[in-house]
């Protein structure tokens, strides 16, 4: 049974070897000229339409695992970049605990963002793909049957005018069979030599009836096919790019909304900051200007106006401020004569008298920007072009410097409500010394 296996193979392997070098004999022929080639124009339109489509499908392919890439590269950075928050954070700031959670969510909406491009593209173009190099090996086989083709038709045309001349030679035996055999005997040889050109004829055409049906067959699934294939590529480029650009929008609002909480949270850490600031007792720069004004203090020891290293303009002493008490008294309301609302702007009051802690404006008419505000205790004489000048009983909205880093211990930065009451702006903005106001 192995000698026999042997055999099958080996003589597979031969005809392998005598189809290729019939091929080779056939396509040189049909390039010299000497033989002509069977042409499907229009399969040859939708074979380049294939190529074409296999070439921008690998291309896509390619660039959306670059776009993974990428995506991958800003996840494993924004990581970094959230743990470093979360690890200088320090734990009595606003926010922690709000802080930690936010990294960890944002963490898992990249993750989430990179498996559904994963799932949604980069899956379904791999399948699409696919298909491909089955296509591209049959339309292989299709361009070698064809040739195949060719040179069976070619094979059985010259067996075709070679029985003509054989038919002639018959006609006319040769002069020796003549010589050499009977009467009788020269028809068996006459028909010996039909028999042979009619087999040679037989073989040759049943050849071509097999190259042809082979051929056809493989051609014709093909042809229904390849249109098929053109055309489906509009569905997996809409699915891929449709996909790509939801999933980004959804992922851009969700990690908004995260980036929003976070700027906020921020926010509230620099007010918190602003709060807990302490009043200065040693300054350089302009807090050595600034007073260290403490209102719990004795009664009788005003503030110290701020001294300027620069020569300025003399700056008024301070009356004695209030006391606590005193303020406490001032500022309490009969519930009787609540519907009296005192004027600050009045005549009638002393030019020194602080007046009632009525505000000029509601909450709701500040801009968003103003973190509280302060009444004049004491009348303050601005020195510098940076500075407000300010009266007793003036109403000032704080705000806060673009610049943390500008800010002197001790001052801070507003606008008169009066100016944003009249103009609607804050362009009248300026520093004062903190310790000569009271927060309302």
């Amino acid at each position: 049974m192995a000698e026999v296996g042997k055999g099958v193979n080996a003589g597979k392997l031969a005809s392998n070897v005598q189809k290729r070098i019939t091929r080779a004999q056939e396509k040189v022929l049909q390039k010299l000229g000497k033989a002509d080639e069977t042409k499907d124009t229009a399969f040859e339109e939708e074979v380049a339409k294939f190529n074409k489509q296999l070439a921008d499908g690998t291309k896509l392919q390619k660039d959306l695992k670059a776009y993974m890439a990428a995506v991958k590269t800003m996840h494993e950075c924004s990581k970094r970049l959230q743990d470093c928050l979360a690890e200088m954070y320090d734990p009595e700031w606003f926010g922690k605990e709000e802080v930690d959670s936010i990294a960890e969510d944002t963490d898992l909406l990249w993750q989430d963002f990179q498996q559904k491009l994963v799932d949604s593209a980069l899956l379904s173009m791999d399948t699409y793909l696919a298909q491909f190099p089955d296509i591209r090996a049959r339309i292989a086989k299709r361009e070698r049957k064809l040739v195949d083709f060719d040179s069976a038709r070619h094979h059985f045309a010259s067996i075709q005018k070679s029985k003509k001349k054989d038919e002639a030679k018959i006609a006319k035996p040769l002069a020796l069979v003549e010589k050499a055999a009977p009467g009788w005997a020269q028809g068996i040889i006459t028909a010996h030599q039909i028999a042979q050109t009619n087999l040679s004829r037989s073989q040759a055409e049943e050849e071509l009836g097999r190259a042809q049906k082979v051929f056809e067959e493989i051609n014709y699934d093909l042809q229904e096919e390849l249109p098929t294939l053109w055309d489906s590529r509009v569905g997996i480029y809409v699915n891929t790019f449709q996909s790509v650009a939801g999933l980004e929008e959804k992922f851009h609002i969700d990690m908004g909304k995260l980036n929003h909480n976070l700027s906020d949270i921020m926010t509230k850490l620099e007010e918190q900051r602003l709060a807990k600031k302490s009043v200065p007792t040693a300054n350089t720069g302009k807090s050595e200007e600034a007073a260290n004004h403490n209102l719990s203090e004795s009664a009788s020891d005003p503030p110290k106006s701020p001294a300027k290293s620069r020569e300025g303009p003399p700056v008024s002493q301070p009356p004695r401020p209030a006391s606590s008490q005193e303020v406490n008294q001032d500022n309490t309301i009969n519930p009787l004569e609540d519907a009296v609302v005192p004027d600050i702007n009045s005549s009638t009051h002393p030019q020194n008298e602080a007046p009632t802690v009525t505000n000029g404006s509601s909450d709701a008419e500040l801009p968003p920007s103003v973190l509280y505000k302060v009444k004049v205790m004491h009348d303050y004489g601005a020195t510098d072009s940076d500075e407000l000048d300010l009266k007793a009983g003036d109403i000032v909205l704080v705000l806060p410097f673009a610049n943390p880093d500008e800010q002197d211990e001790g001052w801070v930065m507003g606008v008169k409500e009066s100016h944003w009451l009249q103009n609607k702006n804050l362009l009248a903005k300026g520093v004062f010394p903190e310790n000569f106001t009271q927060k309302l």
